[in-house]
C-alpha cells in the first residue's frame, strides 16, 4: 500500500499552493499484482472450505491496492485487472463446453473465453472508476486539487469506504443484469461459509458483497491511520517534538469492521422463516448420461429406459430427475414409460418431476415453441403440472441478435427455446408448494425471491433440475452448489438439486448440505425435507434495498465526496485533522 500523505503535506505545504507536478504512471506491474490478486480470489469460492475469511484477506488487499492509483482512470484499469484475473481463473470451464461439447476449435473458444472474461472485468472496473470519483479521489479526470493528477495516492476516508461497498454492489447487480446477466461469481457467494452469510436474508448476495467490500475498505483505513501515526511518532521523536492523539482514526473503523463481522456471525441465529406442513421424503436422481450421447437415438432410448428404472424402482412424497432427462417432446413420451411412471405414482402415492422438452403443436399437426421444461405427475389425478424456463441461457438455448454464426460454429442441438413465464405456479406435493427452476435460474435470486413473493401460494420448497455435463468434472459443479446455498439462506427455505452429472444434494433452509451425490456415478439421494413458510427480508423487497442504499450513497459521493476530500486534505497539509 502506498503512503498516502506526500511530503509536501507533512512540511505543511497545502495542496491549493503546492505547484502541480508531472502525472505519475503507476508502474505494469501494478496491474498485473491486481490481476494476480483476482486470480487469488477464485480461491475463496467452491470448493475452498470457509473461504469467505480468504476472500476478506483479499478484498483487503485489493482495496489497499486501490489507494496507489492516483486517478480514475488507474483506478479502472486496476480493478479491471482484477476482474480479469478472477473471471479467466473462476470460469474457464466454459472453454469444456465450448471445445469438448460444443465442438467449437480450440483457438476460437480460448479466444471466446477470453473475449467474455474482458467484458465481465468491465464492470469492477466501473466499480472502481466510480469508487475514484465518488471518493473524492478523482473528479472528472483531475484529482482532488483541481489540477492533473498530481500522482498522490487515495487517503482512505469514511465516504470512501461507503462509496466503494456501494460502487462494488452496483457493478455486480449491473453484471448479473445487463445482456440478460451473468451474476456467477458474484463476491457474496464465497461468504455462504464466511463472515458475511447472516447479511443473505437481508439483502441477498449483492448486499452481502456490499457489507464485505465495506468491511475491507474499513481495515485498510484502520490500517493505513495506524501507519500513518506510527511514521508520525518516529518523525516527532527524531525533531523533539511531542506527537498528537489519533487513536480514534484508528479505532473507529476497525471497530465498524468488527461490528460487521460480528453481526455477519451472529444473524444466523434469527429465524425468519418457520417449519410449515408435514416434511417430504424426497428422491433426487442422478443418470450420469454421458453428454455426447445424450441427444443420439440409442442414447435418448437408454437414458429414457434407465430414467424409467430409477424413478420406479422406490416411492418417496416426491421424486426428481435432472433437466431434460427424458430428451424428447413430452408428446413424444414413449408409451412404456407413460404408463410405467402413472401407474407407479397412483400406487405408490409418489409425485414424479421430470425434466423434457416442451412444445405447442399446431392444426397442422407442426411443433413450434419448443420449450425446456420440467413436468410433473400427481397421484390420483390426471392432470399434468408443467414449468417452462424463464432465464434462458445465451448461446445455449437462445440465439442473441447477430451472433447466429457464433452458434452455428457449435454442436449444440435445440439451440432457441420459447420462454415461460417470470413467475408460475408452484407444484404441490401432499400440500406443500414447490417451487420449481431450471439449470442456471438459481443463480438469479431476484427472480426466485419475487416467484415467492408474488404466488397465491408461495412454495416452501426450493427446486432446481440441471445438467451440468456441459462442464465436465470441473469446479463449475462445487461454484453451483454454493451458489445453490446462497438461494436457502436469502429465502429461508430448503434447496433441493437433480443434476445429470452433479452436484445432485439437498440443502435446509439455512443453507447446510444435508447430503450430497459423488459427481459422475449414477444413483438416488434420498431425503427427509422440512418446508417453511414466512418471508425473509430480501424475499420482501429484492435487491431494492441493497440498490437504494447504493445509489443513495454514490449521489453523496457525487456531489459531496470531492469537497470533502479537498477540506481534508486542506486540514492535513496545515497540522490539523
Amino acid at each position: 500500500m502506498a503512503d498516502p500523505i506526500t511530503s509536501r503535506s507533512r512540511h505543511g505545504v497545502s495542496a491549493s499552493t503546492a505547484q502541480p507536478t508531472r502525472v505519475r504512471s503507476l508502474p505494469r506491474w501494478h496491474y498485473l499484482v491486481a490481476l494476480a490478486a483476482g486470480a487469488a480470489n477464485t480461491l475463496s469460492f467452491a470448493p475452498t472450505p470457509h473461504g469467505g475469511w480468504l476472500e476478506l484477506a483479499i478484498f483487503v488487499f485489493f482495496f489497499g491496492w486501490l489507494t496507489r492509483t492516483t486517478g480514475w482512470k488507474s483506478a479502472a484499469l486496476t480493478g479491471g485487472a482484477f476482474g480479469f484475473g478472477n473471471f479467466m481463473s473462476g470460469v474457464w470451464w466454459l472453454y469444456v463446453s465450448m471445445h469438448f461439447f460444443g465442438g467449437m476449435p480450440a483457438p476460437l473458444a480460448g479466444t471466446a473465453l477470453v473475449l467474455f472474461s474482458l467484458y465481465l472485468a468491465l464492470y469492477p472496473a466501473l466499480a472502481a472508476g466510480v469508487w475514484s470519483f465518488c471518493a473524492g479521489h478523482a473528479s472528472n479526470g483531475r484529482s482532488q486539487t483541481g489540477t492533473s493528477d498530481t500522482g498522490t495516492p487515495f487517503s482512505p476516508t469514511w465516504h470512501g469506504a461507503l462509496a466503494f461497498a456501494s460502487a462494488w454492489a452496483i457493478g455486480e447487480w449491473l453484471r448479473g443484469t445487463v445482456f440478460t446477466g451473468f451474476p456467477w461469481l458474484a463476491s457474496g457467494y464465497a461468504q455462504v461459509d464466511g463472515p458475511f452469510a447472516g447479511f443473505a436474508p437481508l439483502a441477498g448476495v449483492y448486499g452481502v458483497g456490499w457489507v464485505l467490500a465495506l468491511a475491507a475498505a474499513l481495515i485498510v483505513q484502520a490500517l493505513l491511520a495506524l501507519l500513518r501515526r506510527s511514521r508520525e511518532s518516529r518523525e516527532a521523536a527524531a525533531s523533539g517534538e511531542n506527537t498528537r492523539g489519533g487513536t480514534a482514526r484508528i479505532a473507529a473503523p476497525a471497530a465498524v469492521a468488527l461490528a460487521l463481522i460480528a453481526a455477519g456471525l451472529l444473524l444466523p441465529l434469527v429465524k425468519w422463516t418457520v417449519p410449515a406442513n408435514a416434511p417430504l421424503t424426497v428422491r433426487l436422481l442422478q443418470g450420469d448420461v454421458k453428454q455426447e450421447m445424450k441427444f443420439e437415438e440409442a442414447g435418448m432410448r437408454a437414458a429414457i429406459d434407465q430414467y424409467q428404472q430409477m424413478i420406479t424402482s422406490k416411492p418417496a412424497d416426491l421424486i426428481v430427475t435432472p433437466e431434460t432427462a427424458i430428451p424428447v417432446l413430452a408428446q413424444q413420451l414413449p408409451a412404456p414409460f407413460a404408463s410405467a411412471v402413472r401407474s407407479f405414482a397412483d400406487s405408490t402415492g409418489s409425485a414424479i418431476l421430470f425434466g423434457a422438452i416442451g412444445g405447442s403443436v399446431t392444426p397442422e399437426g407442426r411443433v413450434v415453441d419448443y420449450t425446456n421444461s420440467l413436468f410433473g405427475v400427481t397421484p390420483g389425478t390426471r392432470d399434468i403440472y408443467r414449468y417452462d424456463k424463464h432465464h434462458l441461457v445465451p448461446f445455449g438455448e437462445f440465439v442473441p441478435w447477430g451472433f447466429r454464426w457464433f452458434v452455428n460454429l457449435m454442436n449444440i442441438p435445440l439451440g432457441d427455446f420459447a420462454r415461460g413465464g417470470p413467475v408460475q405456479k408452484p407444484f404441490v406435493v401432499h400440500n406443500q408448494p414447490v417451487a420449481v427452476d431450471i439449470c442456471y435460474e438459481d443463480i438469479f435470486g431476484e427472480e426466485i425471491a419475487r416467484t415467492i413473493r408474488e404466488s397465491d401460494t408461495p412454495a416452501g420448497v426450493l427446486i432446481n433440475s440441471t445438467n451440468l455435463a456441459w462442464f465436465g468434472d470441473t469446479i463449475a459443479l462445487d461454484q453451483h452448489l454454493q451458489i445453490a446455498r446462497m438461494r436457502s439462506l436469502e429465502t429461508g427455505r430448503p434447496m433441493l438439486r437433480a443434476t445429470n452429472t452433479g452436484m445432485t444434494a439437498a440443502i435446509d433452509a439455512n443453507g447446510k448440505v444435508l447430503g450430497r451425490l459423488t459427481p459422475y456415478t449414477i444413483g438416488s439421494l434420498d431425503v427427509t425435507v422440512q418446508g417453511t413458510a414466512g418471508r425473509t427480508p430480501y424475499v420482501t423487497s429484492g435487491n431494492n434495498t441493497v440498490l437504494a442504499v447504493s445509489l443513495l450513497l454514490l449521489a453523496f459521493g457525487f456531489a459531496f465526496g470531492p469537497g470533502i476530500a479537498r477540506r481534508k486534505n486542506g486540514k492535513s497539509a496545515n497540522g490539523g485533522e
